[in-house]
């Protein structure tokens, strides 16, 4: 499976397409070279005469009120055995240069097979080319899960075993997905979740030659049981199963990945649907429509602002003054970071009963039976990582990288590592200061699209803007939001007023340009 990464889409008609000029598939022009750059110079958008292509993070899949806009678009490539889906996809994902695009392979799901089913696969009786070979009840469900914006769990599948692996892979981020199988357009539910079917049609004896060479090179099976199973069930089965699905197909591609005239239409298509995507994006999401969203409206009942003691008080005279040498800054800002956890944990549900030494019960308090996760937005939130591990015993670690797209304004998904199994966890979803809210947004998103209950995220930070508050409040009501203070204004950059500065710059020791929006690099964002 390959996994890398790009933009959104929507369904179109295939008609304008032939006004558009030849994309980098055809073989006379060089293809372009990526771009991850956050700089200047080279910012991480491409623009041409005719489109907008982003090439490093994700931009923002879900509008104010922290609901997904529109999902995945999905490219069903069907064909037969060794007819080249593979070398045809990769040709799109090549051609199309644009991150988060998702490869997804029907090979992944054939069923488990039971003990008498692995023996007939080993004398090459079995027939894997049927529809009753493949899991589809999991394939739409995997399939389904991933056009809406889900994080997934793909089987792995040994074909020298013929069964599946333990270990799963997990695939996130899909906004265009590309799903190739020798019967992705046999199953009607399947079919409902293809945005655009090509066929890819390659002539039996060239499709026989390459089967032999990959069954014998890559999967250790002799030539004879290899051509036994191609007579007696590869065969038969395309032209009863596979062949006749070739009348639902939008596009048929006559000798596979050598066909660049099919293959532009195809990635012109999908280009023209991120083009739209792209322009959305951008409407629906930004800073300023986030500033002006929610004025004058009272702070929400999920907000819980620390007890201002003369303590507290002190601490952020010390972090807020500009003239605060930097292990100072540290000092004061761990010590706050401790007693924000420590807030944080009195609003989990912990009630526990225990026997005591003289045998007495006492009704305490103890999360029993559920994981506490910690979450960083980096870079500022991975300052708080060490007073949640001092706190809580054996915590276990998750971090987002989101940073801010120069040229639009707007938070990009850039990297993502998270616990497995964080479903069912507690998150504390930490980040130093919360201006506009937009990083945040995106964060909880992110954990959402994960299967973690909104109920159970609890967003913590050192310093908030009321904005923020409210728009992390509007768009996720269940989320907890835990800070040490709110101030209540924003400057026209979206700096927090009076505020504590770059707390990323302030507490790493470096220096951001000073044109630099504030973001989730460590700024009020």
């Amino acid at each position: 499976m390959l996994y890398s990464q790009t933009i959104r889409d929507e369904d179109d008609s295939l008609v304008s397409l032939r006004n558009h000029p030849r994309c980098p598939l055809t073989p006379s022009l060089s293809p372009r070279k990526r771009t991850t750059s956050q700089s200047k110079t080279e910012p991480p958008l491409l623009r041409t005469n005719k489109r907008t292509i982003y090439t490093a993070g994700r931009p923002p899949w879900y509008n104010v009120t922290g609901t997904t806009f529109k999902e995945a678009f999905v490219i069903g490539l069907c064909g037969g055995s060794a007819s080249g889906k593979t070398t045809v996809a990769n040709k799109i994902i090549e051609a199309l240069d644009v991150p988060w695009v998702v490869l997804l392979s029907m090979d992944s799901f054939y069923k488990v097979l039971t003990k008498d089913e692995q023996e007939l696969a080993a004398k090459n009786e079995y027939n894997f080319d049927h529809p009753e070979a493949f899991d589809f009840e999991l394939l739409v469900t995997v399939l389904r899960k991933l056009k809406k914006g889900k994080s997934i769990k793909v089987p792995v599948y040994d074909f020298t075993s013929h069964c599946r692996r333990k270990e799963w892979k997990t695939v996130y981020g899909a906004n265009v997905v590309i799903f190739e199988g020798i019967l992705a357009f046999a199953n009607k539910e399947l079919l409902k979740l293809l945005d655009m079917k090509v066929f890819v049609d390659t002539d039996s004896d060239i499709r026989l030659v390459r089967r032999l060479k990959r069954d014998i090179s890559e999967r250790g099976r002799d030539i004879s049981g290899v051509i036994k199973q191609y007579n007696k069930f590869v065969k038969p089965s395309f032209e009863q199963y596979i062949e006749p699905t070739v009348q639902v197909a939008d596009i048929v591609v006559p000798r596979g990945g050598e066909n660049f005239v099919a293959l532009d239409l195809i990635v012109q298509h999908v280009h023209s649907q991120l083009e739209k995507s792209s322009g959305l994006t951008v409407s629906v999401l930004c800073r300023s429509a986030l500033a002006s969203a929610h004025q004058g409206q009272p702070l929400p009942k999920t907000l819980s602002v620390m007890e201002g003691t003369p303590q507290v008080h002190g601490m952020h005279t010390i972090i807020r003054n500009k003239d605060t040498n930097r292990d100072e800054f540290i000092f004061y800002s761990k010590r706050l970071m401790r007693l924000l956890i420590e807030h944080a944990l009195s609003f989990l549900p912990l009630k526990v009963s225990v026997e005591t030494p003289q045998g007495s019960i006492y009704e305490g308090k103890r999360l029993s039976g559920k994981r506490i996760t910690g979450v960083s937005i980096l870079r500022a939130g991975e300052t708080m990582e060490q007073a949640l591990m001092v706190v809580c015993k054996d915590i276990r670690l998750g971090k987002i990288l989101i940073q801010t797209n120069h040229d639009t304004g707007e938070p990009e998904l850039h990297y993502l590592r998270l616990p497995k199994d964080i479903s069912e966890d507690y998150v504390m979803l930490m980040d130093s200061t919360v201006s506009t809210g937009a990083a945040a947004l995106m964060a909880v998103r992110v954990l959402l699209d994960h299967d973690v209950q909104e109920d159970k995220i609890f967003l913590l930070s050192l310093l908030m803007a009321e904005m923020g508050v409210h728009s992390v409040a509007y768009a996720f009501p269940k989320v907890r939001i835990i800070t040490t203070a709110v101030d209540k204004n924003v400057n026209d950059k979206f700096h927090i007023i009076p505020g504590i500065g770059n707390f990323g710059d302030r507490y790493f020791g470096t220096d951001a340009p000073s044109d630099w929006y504030e973001s989730d690099e460590g700024m009020d964002y």
